[in-house]
Protein backbone atom coordinates (compact mmCIF):
# COMPACT_ATOMS: atom_id res chain seq x y z
CA UNK A 1 0.00 0.00 0.00
CA UNK A 2 1.48 3.33 -1.05
CA UNK A 3 0.30 6.92 -0.56
CA UNK A 4 -1.28 8.80 -3.42
CA UNK A 5 -0.07 12.09 -4.88
CA UNK A 6 -1.48 13.95 -1.86
CA UNK A 7 0.38 11.77 0.66
CA UNK A 8 -2.63 9.86 1.91
CA UNK A 9 -3.21 6.14 2.10
CA UNK A 10 -6.20 4.67 0.24
CA UNK A 11 -8.94 2.78 2.02
CA UNK A 12 -10.23 -0.61 1.00
CA UNK A 13 -13.77 -0.94 -0.26
CA UNK A 14 -16.19 -1.88 2.50
CA UNK A 15 -19.57 -1.28 0.94
CA UNK A 16 -21.35 -4.03 2.81
CA UNK A 17 -24.84 -4.13 4.29
CA UNK A 18 -24.92 -3.38 7.98
CA UNK A 19 -27.06 -5.67 10.09
CA UNK A 20 -29.35 -4.23 12.71
CA UNK A 21 -29.81 -5.57 16.24
CA UNK A 22 -31.38 -9.05 16.73
CA UNK A 23 -35.02 -9.41 15.61
CA UNK A 24 -34.80 -6.26 13.49
CA UNK A 25 -34.71 -6.61 9.69
CA UNK A 26 -31.25 -5.88 8.27
CA UNK A 27 -30.67 -2.41 6.88
CA UNK A 28 -29.49 -2.74 3.31
CA UNK A 29 -29.18 0.94 2.46
CA UNK A 30 -25.62 1.81 3.51
CA UNK A 31 -26.47 5.46 4.07
CA UNK A 32 -29.40 4.67 6.39
CA UNK A 33 -27.29 2.03 8.11
CA UNK A 34 -24.56 4.57 8.80
CA UNK A 35 -27.02 6.99 10.39
CA UNK A 36 -28.35 4.25 12.66
CA UNK A 37 -24.82 3.19 13.61
CA UNK A 38 -23.81 6.79 14.38
CA UNK A 39 -26.83 7.43 16.59
CA UNK A 40 -26.52 4.13 18.47
CA UNK A 41 -22.79 4.68 18.90
CA UNK A 42 -23.26 8.23 20.17
CA UNK A 43 -25.98 7.17 22.60
CA UNK A 44 -23.97 4.36 24.18
CA UNK A 45 -20.75 6.40 24.12
CA UNK A 46 -22.50 9.24 25.93
CA UNK A 47 -23.76 6.90 28.64
CA UNK A 48 -20.35 5.27 28.94
CA UNK A 49 -18.52 8.59 29.10
CA UNK A 50 -20.85 10.02 31.75
CA UNK A 51 -20.71 6.96 33.99
CA UNK A 52 -16.95 6.45 33.66
CA UNK A 53 -16.11 10.14 34.14
CA UNK A 54 -18.17 10.29 37.32
CA UNK A 55 -16.53 7.10 38.57
CA UNK A 56 -12.95 8.12 37.80
CA UNK A 57 -13.68 11.57 39.17
CA UNK A 58 -14.72 10.10 42.52
CA UNK A 59 -11.67 7.84 42.63
CA UNK A 60 -9.41 10.76 41.75
CA UNK A 61 -10.73 12.76 44.70
CA UNK A 62 -10.05 9.79 46.98
CA UNK A 63 -6.50 9.41 45.70
CA UNK A 64 -5.75 13.13 46.03
CA UNK A 65 -6.89 13.04 49.65
CA UNK A 66 -5.00 9.81 50.45
CA UNK A 67 -1.67 10.65 48.78
CA UNK A 68 0.81 13.38 49.60
CA UNK A 69 1.93 15.83 46.91
CA UNK A 70 5.08 13.74 46.40
CA UNK A 71 3.19 10.43 46.09
CA UNK A 72 0.75 12.02 43.68
CA UNK A 73 3.74 13.26 41.67
CA UNK A 74 5.15 9.71 41.44
CA UNK A 75 1.73 8.49 40.30
CA UNK A 76 1.67 11.23 37.64
CA UNK A 77 5.10 10.23 36.31
CA UNK A 78 4.21 6.53 36.10
CA UNK A 79 0.92 7.24 34.32
CA UNK A 80 2.63 9.59 31.87
CA UNK A 81 5.37 7.10 30.97
CA UNK A 82 2.82 4.30 30.61
CA UNK A 83 0.60 6.42 28.33
CA UNK A 84 3.55 7.23 26.05
CA UNK A 85 4.66 3.60 25.86
CA UNK A 86 1.10 2.41 25.25
CA UNK A 87 0.96 4.65 22.20
CA UNK A 88 4.20 3.19 20.87
CA UNK A 89 2.94 -0.34 21.47
CA UNK A 90 -0.20 0.34 19.43
CA UNK A 91 1.98 1.47 16.48
CA UNK A 92 -1.08 2.78 14.66
CA UNK A 93 -2.22 -0.82 14.11
CA UNK A 94 -5.65 -0.38 15.65
CA UNK A 95 -6.28 2.77 13.63
CA UNK A 96 -5.59 1.01 10.34
CA UNK A 97 -7.64 -2.03 11.31
CA UNK A 98 -10.55 0.14 12.37
CA UNK A 99 -10.69 2.14 9.13
CA UNK A 100 -10.02 -0.80 6.80
CA UNK A 101 -12.68 -2.58 4.80
CA UNK A 102 -10.43 -5.66 4.67
CA UNK A 103 -10.56 -6.31 8.40
CA UNK A 104 -10.77 -10.12 8.32
CA UNK A 105 -7.68 -10.60 6.13
CA UNK A 106 -5.63 -8.07 8.09
CA UNK A 107 -6.55 -9.20 11.60
CA UNK A 108 -4.09 -12.13 12.06
CA UNK A 109 -1.14 -10.08 10.78
CA UNK A 110 -2.10 -7.13 12.96
CA UNK A 111 -2.41 -9.45 15.97
CA UNK A 112 1.10 -10.85 15.38
CA UNK A 113 2.68 -7.43 14.89
CA UNK A 114 0.91 -6.02 17.92
CA UNK A 115 1.92 -8.90 20.18
CA UNK A 116 5.54 -8.73 19.06
CA UNK A 117 5.88 -4.97 19.47
CA UNK A 118 4.19 -4.89 22.87
CA UNK A 119 6.24 -7.85 24.17
CA UNK A 120 9.52 -6.15 23.23
CA UNK A 121 8.46 -2.85 24.78
CA UNK A 122 7.32 -4.60 27.97
CA UNK A 123 10.66 -6.37 28.35
CA UNK A 124 12.66 -3.18 27.73
CA UNK A 125 10.54 -1.12 30.14
CA UNK A 126 10.85 -3.68 32.92
CA UNK A 127 14.63 -3.82 32.44
CA UNK A 128 15.16 -0.05 32.64
CA UNK A 129 12.22 0.91 34.91
CA UNK A 130 14.37 2.12 37.81
CA UNK A 131 16.61 4.25 35.61
CA UNK A 132 13.67 5.62 33.62
CA UNK A 133 11.75 6.63 36.74
CA UNK A 134 14.83 8.29 38.25
CA UNK A 135 15.54 10.21 35.05
CA UNK A 136 12.13 11.91 35.21
CA UNK A 137 12.34 12.90 38.85
CA UNK A 138 10.58 9.94 40.51
CA UNK A 139 13.33 7.63 41.79
CA UNK A 140 10.90 5.69 43.95
CA UNK A 141 8.66 4.89 41.01
CA UNK A 142 10.83 2.19 39.38
CA UNK A 143 9.02 -0.87 40.81
CA UNK A 144 5.63 0.69 40.10
CA UNK A 145 6.60 1.39 36.50
CA UNK A 146 7.93 -2.17 36.07
CA UNK A 147 4.60 -3.65 37.13
CA UNK A 148 2.62 -1.12 35.10
CA UNK A 149 4.60 -2.09 31.98
CA UNK A 150 2.70 -5.39 31.90
CA UNK A 151 -0.29 -3.40 30.64
CA UNK A 152 1.62 -2.88 27.37
CA UNK A 153 1.65 -6.62 26.72
CA UNK A 154 -2.00 -6.99 27.67
CA UNK A 155 -2.99 -4.11 25.38
CA UNK A 156 -1.10 -5.75 22.50
CA UNK A 157 -3.12 -8.92 22.94
CA UNK A 158 -6.37 -6.93 22.83
CA UNK A 159 -5.81 -4.73 19.75
CA UNK A 160 -7.82 -6.87 17.31
CA UNK A 161 -10.98 -7.49 19.39
CA UNK A 162 -11.07 -3.86 20.52
CA UNK A 163 -10.76 -2.61 16.94
CA UNK A 164 -13.49 -5.06 15.87
CA UNK A 165 -15.91 -3.74 18.47
CA UNK A 166 -15.13 -0.14 17.52
CA UNK A 167 -15.46 -0.63 13.77
CA UNK A 168 -18.88 -2.24 14.27
CA UNK A 169 -20.11 0.62 16.49
CA UNK A 170 -20.66 -1.86 19.34
CA UNK A 171 -20.50 0.80 22.02
CA UNK A 172 -22.90 -1.08 24.29
CA UNK A 173 -20.43 -3.94 24.67
CA UNK A 174 -17.54 -1.53 25.11
CA UNK A 175 -19.50 0.24 27.83
CA UNK A 176 -20.08 -3.02 29.71
CA UNK A 177 -16.38 -3.86 29.42
CA UNK A 178 -15.46 -0.41 30.76
CA UNK A 179 -17.80 -0.82 33.72
CA UNK A 180 -16.28 -4.18 34.65
CA UNK A 181 -12.76 -2.81 34.14
CA UNK A 182 -13.50 0.17 36.36
CA UNK A 183 -15.26 -1.84 39.07
CA UNK A 184 -12.46 -4.40 39.34
CA UNK A 185 -9.69 -1.81 39.16
CA UNK A 186 -11.29 0.53 41.70
CA UNK A 187 -12.18 -2.17 44.22
CA UNK A 188 -8.69 -3.64 44.07
CA UNK A 189 -7.07 -0.19 44.30
CA UNK A 190 -9.01 0.74 47.42
CA UNK A 191 -8.27 -2.59 49.12
CA UNK A 192 -4.56 -2.39 48.36
CA UNK A 193 -4.24 1.27 49.42
CA UNK A 194 -5.95 0.53 52.72
CA UNK A 195 -3.58 -2.44 53.09
CA UNK A 196 -0.65 -0.02 52.86
CA UNK A 197 0.58 -0.77 49.34
CA UNK A 198 0.62 2.92 48.37
CA UNK A 199 1.17 3.90 44.74
CA UNK A 200 1.95 0.28 43.81
CA UNK A 201 -1.74 -0.50 44.35
CA UNK A 202 -2.58 1.50 41.21
CA UNK A 203 -0.23 -0.56 39.03
CA UNK A 204 -1.40 -3.91 40.36
CA UNK A 205 -5.08 -3.02 39.98
CA UNK A 206 -4.54 -1.71 36.43
CA UNK A 207 -2.88 -4.95 35.34
CA UNK A 208 -5.68 -7.06 36.83
CA UNK A 209 -8.52 -4.92 35.44
CA UNK A 210 -7.03 -4.67 31.96
CA UNK A 211 -6.55 -8.45 31.79
CA UNK A 212 -10.23 -8.98 32.52
CA UNK A 213 -11.19 -6.32 29.97
CA UNK A 214 -9.25 -8.06 27.17
CA UNK A 215 -10.86 -11.40 28.04
CA UNK A 216 -14.29 -9.76 27.75
CA UNK A 217 -13.37 -8.17 24.42
CA UNK A 218 -12.63 -11.59 22.95
CA UNK A 219 -15.80 -12.94 24.52
CA UNK A 220 -17.98 -10.28 22.88
CA UNK A 221 -16.46 -10.63 19.41
CA UNK A 222 -16.82 -14.42 19.67
CA UNK A 223 -13.25 -15.17 18.61
CA UNK A 224 -10.03 -16.50 20.04
CA UNK A 225 -6.64 -14.91 19.40
CA UNK A 226 -5.54 -15.70 15.82
CA UNK A 227 -1.94 -15.13 14.82
CA UNK A 228 -0.66 -15.10 11.25
CA UNK A 229 1.58 -13.15 8.96
CA UNK A 230 1.06 -11.94 5.41
CA UNK A 231 3.93 -9.85 4.05
CA UNK A 232 1.77 -7.88 1.66
CA UNK A 233 -0.64 -7.01 4.47
CA UNK A 234 2.19 -6.19 6.86
CA UNK A 235 3.76 -3.75 4.40
CA UNK A 236 0.53 -1.82 4.00
CA UNK A 237 -0.23 -1.83 7.73
CA UNK A 238 3.24 -0.60 8.66
CA UNK A 239 3.23 2.01 5.86
CA UNK A 240 0.08 3.57 7.27
CA UNK A 241 0.74 2.83 10.93
CA UNK A 242 4.28 4.13 11.23
CA UNK A 243 3.35 7.82 10.76
CA UNK A 244 0.33 7.33 13.05
CA UNK A 245 2.53 5.76 15.72
CA UNK A 246 5.04 8.58 15.37
CA UNK A 247 2.31 11.22 15.61
CA UNK A 248 0.68 9.53 18.61
CA UNK A 249 4.05 9.12 20.30
CA UNK A 250 4.85 12.78 19.79
CA UNK A 251 1.39 13.78 20.98
CA UNK A 252 1.64 11.79 24.20
CA UNK A 253 5.29 12.68 24.70
CA UNK A 254 4.41 16.36 24.39
CA UNK A 255 1.44 15.98 26.72
CA UNK A 256 3.91 14.40 29.14
CA UNK A 257 6.78 16.78 28.43
CA UNK A 258 5.42 19.41 30.79
CA UNK A 259 5.23 16.86 33.60
CA UNK A 260 8.68 15.41 32.92
CA UNK A 261 10.32 18.83 32.71
CA UNK A 262 8.44 20.15 35.73
CA UNK A 263 9.37 17.10 37.79
CA UNK A 264 13.04 17.42 36.87
CA UNK A 265 13.23 21.21 37.23
CA UNK A 266 10.84 21.89 40.12
CA UNK A 267 10.40 18.56 41.95
CA UNK A 268 7.65 15.98 42.53
CA UNK A 269 5.60 18.22 44.85
CA UNK A 270 5.21 20.92 42.16
CA UNK A 271 4.35 18.22 39.66
CA UNK A 272 1.64 16.82 41.94
CA UNK A 273 -0.12 20.18 42.06
CA UNK A 274 0.25 20.73 38.31
CA UNK A 275 -0.94 17.19 37.54
CA UNK A 276 -4.12 17.75 39.53
CA UNK A 277 -4.90 20.99 37.66
CA UNK A 278 -4.01 19.48 34.30
CA UNK A 279 -6.33 16.50 34.80
CA UNK A 280 -9.22 18.71 35.87
CA UNK A 281 -8.67 20.91 32.81
CA UNK A 282 -8.83 17.84 30.61
CA UNK A 283 -12.26 16.78 31.81
CA UNK A 284 -13.87 18.16 28.60
CA UNK A 285 -11.42 16.15 26.48
CA UNK A 286 -11.87 13.02 28.61
CA UNK A 287 -15.66 13.09 28.54
CA UNK A 288 -16.60 14.74 25.23
CA UNK A 289 -13.56 13.42 23.37
CA UNK A 290 -14.44 9.83 24.19
CA UNK A 291 -17.98 10.26 22.88
CA UNK A 292 -16.93 12.02 19.68
CA UNK A 293 -13.94 9.78 18.95
CA UNK A 294 -16.05 6.62 19.12
CA UNK A 295 -17.99 7.61 15.99
CA UNK A 296 -16.02 10.37 14.26
CA UNK A 297 -13.48 8.18 12.47
CA UNK A 298 -16.05 5.82 10.92
CA UNK A 299 -18.29 8.76 10.06
CA UNK A 300 -15.58 10.90 8.47
CA UNK A 301 -14.29 7.84 6.59
CA UNK A 302 -17.69 7.49 4.93
CA UNK A 303 -18.69 11.09 4.20
CA UNK A 304 -15.39 12.97 3.81
CA UNK A 305 -13.36 12.55 0.66
CA UNK A 306 -13.16 15.61 -1.52
CA UNK A 307 -12.31 19.26 -2.12
CA UNK A 308 -14.79 21.60 -0.46
CA UNK A 309 -15.62 19.02 2.19
CA UNK A 310 -17.81 20.55 4.92
CA UNK A 311 -18.03 17.49 7.20
CA UNK A 312 -15.46 18.78 9.70
CA UNK A 313 -17.08 22.21 9.85
CA UNK A 314 -20.45 20.61 10.55
CA UNK A 315 -19.10 18.39 13.33
CA UNK A 316 -16.99 21.22 14.76
CA UNK A 317 -19.94 23.37 15.87
CA UNK A 318 -21.53 21.14 18.56
CA UNK A 319 -18.18 19.80 19.80
CA UNK A 320 -16.57 23.24 20.12
CA UNK A 321 -19.66 24.78 21.74
CA UNK A 322 -19.68 22.25 24.57
CA UNK A 323 -15.89 22.41 24.94
CA UNK A 324 -15.89 26.20 25.28
CA UNK A 325 -18.61 26.10 27.94
CA UNK A 326 -16.70 23.47 29.95
CA UNK A 327 -13.43 25.37 29.62
CA UNK A 328 -15.13 28.63 30.59
CA UNK A 329 -16.61 27.19 33.79
CA UNK A 330 -13.37 25.45 34.79
CA UNK A 331 -11.45 28.69 34.31
CA UNK A 332 -13.83 31.03 36.11
CA UNK A 333 -14.78 28.62 38.92
CA UNK A 334 -11.34 27.09 39.44
CA UNK A 335 -10.86 28.18 43.05
CA UNK A 336 -14.20 27.03 44.52
CA UNK A 337 -14.01 23.79 42.50
CA UNK A 338 -10.57 22.83 43.80
CA UNK A 339 -11.35 23.87 47.36
CA UNK A 340 -14.65 21.97 47.49
CA UNK A 341 -13.50 18.78 45.80
CA UNK A 342 -9.92 18.38 46.93
CA UNK A 343 -9.57 20.52 50.06
CA UNK A 344 -7.67 23.68 50.90
CA UNK A 345 -4.27 21.96 50.78
CA UNK A 346 -4.63 21.73 46.98
CA UNK A 347 -5.59 25.39 46.44
CA UNK A 348 -2.23 25.94 44.76
CA UNK A 349 -3.73 24.17 41.76
CA UNK A 350 -6.47 26.80 41.25
CA UNK A 351 -4.33 29.43 39.41
CA UNK A 352 -3.02 26.68 37.14
CA UNK A 353 -6.55 25.49 36.39
CA UNK A 354 -7.59 29.02 35.46
CA UNK A 355 -4.96 28.92 32.71
CA UNK A 356 -5.29 25.28 31.64
CA UNK A 357 -9.08 25.42 31.25
CA UNK A 358 -8.58 26.97 27.80
CA UNK A 359 -6.14 24.24 26.82
CA UNK A 360 -8.66 21.54 27.74
CA UNK A 361 -11.20 23.07 25.34
CA UNK A 362 -8.60 23.35 22.56
CA UNK A 363 -7.55 19.72 22.93
CA UNK A 364 -11.06 18.49 22.14
CA UNK A 365 -11.23 20.13 18.71
CA UNK A 366 -7.57 19.38 17.94
CA UNK A 367 -8.39 15.71 18.51
CA UNK A 368 -11.43 16.04 16.23
CA UNK A 369 -9.28 17.56 13.47
CA UNK A 370 -6.67 14.81 13.88
CA UNK A 371 -9.34 12.12 13.56
CA UNK A 372 -10.64 13.82 10.42
CA UNK A 373 -7.20 13.80 8.78
CA UNK A 374 -6.62 10.15 9.71
CA UNK A 375 -10.02 9.20 8.29
CA UNK A 376 -9.01 10.72 4.98
CA UNK A 377 -5.69 8.86 5.02
CA UNK A 378 -3.36 11.76 5.85
CA UNK A 379 -1.34 9.99 8.55
CA UNK A 380 1.96 11.55 7.41
CA UNK A 381 0.47 15.04 7.58
CA UNK A 382 -0.64 14.37 11.16
CA UNK A 383 2.93 13.36 12.02
CA UNK A 384 4.28 16.65 10.66
CA UNK A 385 1.72 18.60 12.69
CA UNK A 386 2.83 16.83 15.86
CA UNK A 387 6.44 17.68 15.02
CA UNK A 388 5.39 21.31 14.65
CA UNK A 389 3.76 21.14 18.07
CA UNK A 390 7.00 19.82 19.55
CA UNK A 391 9.04 22.64 18.04
CA UNK A 392 6.66 25.18 19.57
CA UNK A 393 5.97 23.58 22.96
CA UNK A 394 9.26 22.27 24.31
CA UNK A 395 11.22 25.57 24.22
CA UNK A 396 8.18 27.33 25.64
CA UNK A 397 7.99 24.85 28.53
CA UNK A 398 11.66 25.22 29.40
CA UNK A 399 11.40 29.01 29.35
CA UNK A 400 8.10 29.02 31.23
CA UNK A 401 9.22 26.66 34.00
CA UNK A 402 12.48 28.56 34.51
CA UNK A 403 10.59 31.84 34.67
CA UNK A 404 7.42 30.98 36.61
CA UNK A 405 7.49 27.31 37.56
CA UNK A 406 4.18 25.46 37.17
CA UNK A 407 2.36 28.65 36.09
CA UNK A 408 4.88 29.08 33.29
CA UNK A 409 4.28 25.49 32.15
CA UNK A 410 0.54 26.13 32.03
CA UNK A 411 0.99 29.32 29.99
CA UNK A 412 3.28 27.48 27.57
CA UNK A 413 0.63 24.79 27.04
CA UNK A 414 -2.11 27.27 26.16
CA UNK A 415 0.14 29.30 23.86
CA UNK A 416 1.37 26.21 22.02
CA UNK A 417 -2.19 24.88 21.72
CA UNK A 418 -3.38 28.10 20.07
CA UNK A 419 -0.48 28.09 17.61
CA UNK A 420 -1.07 24.41 16.85
CA UNK A 421 -4.70 25.18 16.04
CA UNK A 422 -3.46 27.71 13.48
CA UNK A 423 -1.17 25.08 11.93
CA UNK A 424 -4.09 22.66 11.72
CA UNK A 425 -6.17 25.29 9.95
CA UNK A 426 -3.48 25.73 7.30
CA UNK A 427 -3.09 21.98 6.84
CA UNK A 428 -6.83 21.36 6.63
CA UNK A 429 -7.20 24.04 3.96
CA UNK A 430 -4.48 22.37 1.88
CA UNK A 431 -6.30 19.01 1.85
CA UNK A 432 -9.55 20.54 0.60
CA UNK A 433 -11.47 21.13 3.83
CA UNK A 434 -13.97 23.98 3.75
CA UNK A 435 -12.23 26.27 6.25
CA UNK A 436 -15.02 28.82 6.02
CA UNK A 437 -17.40 26.23 7.45
CA UNK A 438 -14.96 25.56 10.30
CA UNK A 439 -14.56 29.28 11.03
CA UNK A 440 -18.33 29.77 10.96
CA UNK A 441 -18.52 27.15 13.74
CA UNK A 442 -15.56 28.57 15.66
CA UNK A 443 -16.28 32.18 16.58
CA UNK A 444 -19.92 32.19 17.91
CA UNK A 445 -19.12 30.09 21.04
CA UNK A 446 -16.17 32.35 21.81
CA UNK A 447 -18.36 35.44 21.53
CA UNK A 448 -20.92 33.92 23.90
CA UNK A 449 -18.15 32.96 26.35
CA UNK A 450 -16.89 36.56 26.50
CA UNK A 451 -20.29 37.60 27.90
CA UNK A 452 -20.93 34.53 30.08
CA UNK A 453 -17.53 34.51 31.84
CA UNK A 454 -17.96 37.81 33.77
CA UNK A 455 -21.48 36.77 34.81
CA UNK A 456 -20.25 33.47 36.26
CA UNK A 457 -17.25 35.12 37.93
CA UNK A 458 -19.39 37.81 39.59
CA UNK A 459 -21.36 35.08 41.36
CA UNK A 460 -18.21 33.89 43.15
CA UNK A 461 -17.91 37.30 44.88
CA UNK A 462 -21.20 37.04 46.76
CA UNK A 463 -21.18 34.16 49.25
CA UNK A 464 -17.49 33.20 49.43
CA UNK A 465 -18.52 29.61 50.14
CA UNK A 466 -17.16 27.01 47.69
CA UNK A 467 -20.38 25.02 47.24
CA UNK A 468 -22.58 28.08 46.76
CA UNK A 469 -20.05 29.79 44.49
CA UNK A 470 -19.71 26.67 42.35
CA UNK A 471 -23.44 26.01 42.01
CA UNK A 472 -24.59 29.60 41.47
CA UNK A 473 -21.67 30.50 39.20
CA UNK A 474 -22.13 27.33 37.16
CA UNK A 475 -25.86 27.84 36.74
CA UNK A 476 -25.60 31.53 35.85
CA UNK A 477 -22.66 31.05 33.47
CA UNK A 478 -24.38 28.17 31.71
CA UNK A 479 -27.68 30.05 31.50
CA UNK A 480 -26.12 33.15 29.94
CA UNK A 481 -24.03 31.11 27.51
CA UNK A 482 -27.01 28.96 26.50
CA UNK A 483 -29.33 31.93 26.05
CA UNK A 484 -26.89 33.61 23.69
CA UNK A 485 -25.99 30.50 21.70
CA UNK A 486 -29.04 28.22 21.78
CA UNK A 487 -30.58 29.00 18.38
CA UNK A 488 -27.21 28.78 16.66
CA UNK A 489 -26.28 25.58 18.51
CA UNK A 490 -29.57 23.89 17.67
CA UNK A 491 -29.07 24.64 13.99
CA UNK A 492 -25.52 23.20 14.04
CA UNK A 493 -26.69 20.14 15.94
CA UNK A 494 -29.47 19.43 13.43
CA UNK A 495 -26.95 19.76 10.62
CA UNK A 496 -24.56 17.36 12.37
CA UNK A 497 -27.34 14.80 12.81
CA UNK A 498 -27.70 14.62 9.04
CA UNK A 499 -24.12 13.42 8.60
CA UNK A 500 -24.42 10.00 7.00
CA UNK A 501 -27.83 10.70 5.43
CA UNK A 502 -28.62 11.39 1.83
CA UNK A 503 -28.23 15.10 2.60
CA UNK A 504 -24.50 14.64 3.17
CA UNK A 505 -24.01 13.78 -0.47
CA UNK A 506 -23.45 17.48 -0.99
CA UNK A 507 -20.67 17.64 1.59
CA UNK A 508 -18.05 16.68 -0.94
CA UNK A 509 -17.76 15.10 -4.35
CA UNK A 510 -15.95 11.78 -4.41
CA UNK A 511 -13.55 11.16 -7.25
CA UNK A 512 -14.91 8.69 -9.82
CA UNK A 513 -14.52 5.13 -8.59
CA UNK A 514 -13.62 6.17 -5.05
CA UNK A 515 -15.23 3.75 -2.60
CA UNK A 516 -17.18 4.75 0.46
CA UNK A 517 -15.63 3.08 3.44
CA UNK A 518 -16.23 2.70 7.13
CA UNK A 519 -13.31 3.29 9.45
CA UNK A 520 -13.21 3.12 13.21
CA UNK A 521 -11.66 4.71 16.25
CA UNK A 522 -8.43 4.16 18.09
CA UNK A 523 -7.91 1.91 21.05
CA UNK A 524 -8.00 3.43 24.50
CA UNK A 525 -8.87 2.36 27.98
CA UNK A 526 -10.21 3.69 31.25
CA UNK A 527 -7.82 4.98 33.85
CA UNK A 528 -7.94 6.88 37.10
CA UNK A 529 -8.05 10.64 36.92
CA UNK A 530 -7.71 13.38 39.45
Amino acid sequence: MTPDDHGRFPRADSRQPTLGPPNIPPITDPISALQVDIRHGLAWSSVSSLVMRLGTFAVGIFLARMFSHEEFGVYAVVLTVQAVLMTVADFGLSTDLIRSGDHTRKAPTVATLSLGISAVLTAITMAVAAELAASVGAPGGGPVLAVMSLTLLIAGVGVVPYATLQREFRQRELFLISVVDFAVGTALTLVLILAGLGVMSLAVSRVAAQSIAVILQYRFVGERPRLGFDRSVARGVVAFGLPVAGANLLSWALLGADKMLLSGMAGAAALGVYFLAFNIANWPMSALGQVVRSVSLPTFSRVSDATGDRALGIAWGPVWSISVLAGLLLTVLASPAVQLLYGTRWLEAAPLLMILGAFGALRTVLDLATTYLLARGYSTRVLWLQLGWMVILVPGLVLGIRTAGAVGAALAQVTAGALLLLLYGISLARVGTDIRAVWASFWPPLAAAVVAAPAAWACTLIAHRPLVDLLVGGVVGTAVYTALLWRWFRGRLNEARRLGSAHTATLGTEPPGSPSVIGRTVQGGPHHEA
